[in-house]
């Protein structure tokens, strides 16, 4: 992973003592509060229901251990002993005390982190395939393309007021897309021609909120030493013709949309003339210099699904449920890449204690070279693990209470805070999704329905991303009233859609319900073992909705 030089320490150095002076004169009343926002903003600090949120940037979702334990001790010593990660891959305390922030970003930065860009009208943490550079079916490793972004991006001085915040996503595998790159400002794509050329498929005006829209390709095949000129170009062209008169109105999807794609893209051509070839253009030394922090771990020659492996599975069923759901195929032979879920029941999706935090980062550092990496999912993975050394991980996960084996199943959910935490929301999430969790709780009944995206958020800023779950949830208000409605059809991946609502809101209490009518209709008509999002693609949203809202018979 990319390792700070002397530079890069001492810009977040300098930034945290700036930062700490601005909060020091903002309590002893020498700052106003509308001077102090953008200050905070800048630095991840938000005010939310109750108490600030301070927001952590984990670039590209990879840390390593020691990184890993200081988040674990902010969480102990300055916070509630708890963490949440994000669908950007980020990490969040929800109860620091403003006074002490300043503190943690101290702490954060003898470790090689910091909260920068995490908020604020900027270009926000870049995101990708938590499996980058392990899996088998990606044409590349997608992080070094992050890492350059990362760098070109950070406290770049003509993009640090844009009309709104801007989020980019890179994906390089052409199978799966678990970066949802069709989703944001600018989704990138990593691709080989058939020349062996690496370049990228650029995609822009994607995003959810208030007005989800499937992002649209504006280049497809950039070559790769083009890649910061053109997003330099695009960005231009966003921070001159965007809006700012309205917030709701201001991201790029609005300005593509109301330009139409061929106009944006002649725009950014034409911007891009000037720029093409001038500084900013990559090189193959500069390249190289990214990509050498991304090396592979020194793994040791071994043969896949081990007699070790093979005895565990045969013998405990338990461990092969696990196994089946939270393993994931390696591109060394001998190896697998492992999801910790962060789902249990009765616990807030996403969230995971201090001391749970330790334990991981003793498993990480014992199979997986010391590295984790947080994924768009809200969960973590452990990349390099030994496959005959998987029963042992998962005896030691169990005891840890953290070898749930539901990856990629119906309690997997992508839940925002919602209510509990958020001023924004109109509803709360938490609850509904403990609730959700309690119902379907059956793993036989999970494992028979099978892959199934279900996302919560508490208001139409859809922080949980419901409109792309294959079923979704939104919290509203009705009356002062908390209520929600539910849509069904939405993809993150390549075959991207967006979720349609199925009617009138229910009341918290009967969404259990709604879910199990869905799902009955799901397993009652699905055929050859069909997906749900395959079967509802087929069956259409009139079949499901007359089920939710038939009236019981006399």
């Amino acid at each position: 992973m990319y390792v700070y030089n002397e530079v890069d320490q001492r810009v977040v150095d300098e930034r945290v003592e700036q930062y700490r002076d601005q909060t020091r004169r903002y309590l002893a009343g020498e700052l106003a509060e509308d001077a102090f926002l953008p200050l905070r903003l800048q630095n991840g600090l938000y005010v939310q229901r109750f108490a600030p949120m301070l927001r952590v940037a984990v670039p590209y979702g990879l840390m390593n251990t020691t990184q890993f334990r200081k988040l674990a001790y902010i969480a102990r010593f300055y916070d509630k002993g708890y963490v949440h990660f994000t669908t950007r891959q980020n990490v969040q305390y929800n109860w620091p005390e403003l006074e002490t922030v300043p503190d943690i970003l101290t702490e954060l930065a003898s470790v090689q982190m910091h909260a920068i860009q995490t908020s604020g009208n900027c270009i926000r943490n870049t995101t990708t395939d938590p499996f980058a550079g392990v899996i088998r079916e990606e044409e590349t490793d997608p992080r070094p393309w992050c890492e350059i972004i990362r760098q070109w991006s950070t406290l770049h001085p003509e993009f640090a007021f844009l009309p709104r915040k801007f989020k980019i996503a890179v994906t390089s595998n052409p199978n799966i897309d678990r970066a949802a790159v069709q989703f944001h400002d600018i989704g990138l794509h990593v691709r080989i021609n058939e020349a062996g050329e690496t370049g990228f498929r650029v995609m822009v005006g994607g995003g959810l909120g208030r007005t989800p829209v499937i992002g649209t390709t504006i280049c497809e095949f950039l070559p790769w030493q083009h890649l910061l000129t053109y997003l330099d170009a695009i960005l231009r062209v966003y921070n001159r013709y965007g809006r700012r008169d309205n917030k709701y109105k201001a991201r790029i999807k609005i300005l593509v949309k109301a330009m139409g794609i061929d106009a944006f893209r002649e725009k950014v051509e034409n911007e891009w003339a000037f720029i093409k070839d001038g500084p900013a253009t990559l090189t193959q030394k500069e390249v190289q210099r990214v990509s050498e922090h991304f090396i592979d771990p020194v793994r040791e020659p071994l043969s896949d699904n081990p007699q070790e492996l093979a005895t565990a599975l045969a013998s405990d069923s338990n461990f092969n449920n696990w196994y089946q759901r939270n393993v994931q195929q390696h591109k060394a032979p001998g190896y697998a890449a492992v999801t910790i879920t962060l789902k249990n029941t009765g616990a807030a999706p996403g969230d995971i204690s201090a001391t749970q935090m330790d334990q991981v980062a003793v498993l990480a550092d014992e199979y997986s070279f010391g590295e984790l990496r947080s994924t768009h999912e809200q969960n973590l993975v452990l990349s390099d693990v030994r496959q005959d050394k998987l029963f042992e991980l998962w005896k030691q996960l169990t005891e840890y209470r953290l070898a749930t084996p539901n990856a990629g199943l119906l309690p997997d959910m992508i839940v925002c805070p919602g209510g509990d935490f958020c001023a924004l929301a109109n509803a709360k999430s938490l609850p509904l999704a403990d609730a959700i969790q309690r119902r379907f709780d059956d793993l036989d009944y999970l494992h028979d329905l099978g892959d199934l995206s279900l996302n919560i958020s508490g208001c139409m800023n859809a922080c949980a991303h419901h409109h792309i779950g294959n079923i979704g949830i939104l919290g509203v208000d009705k009356k002062g009233e908390e209520f929600y409605q539910v849509m069904l059809g939405g993809s993150a991946g390549h075959d991207a859609s967006l979720g349609k609502i199925i009617g009138p809101s229910f009341s918290q209490e009967n969404i259990p319900d709604v879910i199990e009518k869905i799902l009955t209709v799901y397993l009652e008509q699905r055929v050859d073992g069909e997906s749900f999002l395959s079967a509802y693609r087929r069956l259409g949203l009139s079949t499901f909705k007359e089920v939710v809202y038939a009236r019981p018979a006399a």
